[in-house]
């Protein structure tokens, strides 16, 4: 399945910010990102989701 980045600013921000938090502390719980991005990012539900589903695929699923 091929998933593309939606458009926006915020959302292209909150992606750049959950993967340097992510190469800081692979370890880190991915629903505490998301929703960390999301309210610092002013994202919408819609994004919110789309950021937890990018970052919950497997990596042979790219």
């Amino acid at each position: 399945m091929d998933t593309k980045m939606p458009e926006g600013e915020s959302l292209r921000k909150a992606v750049k910010w959950i993967s340097g938090q992510l190469e800081e502390n692979p370890q880190a719980p991915i629903s505490r990102l998301v929703s960390e991005a999301s309210q610092r990012f002013d994202l919408t539900p819609l994004e919110g989701d789309f950021l937890f589903i990018f970052y919950r695929r497997k990596p042979d699923e790219s």
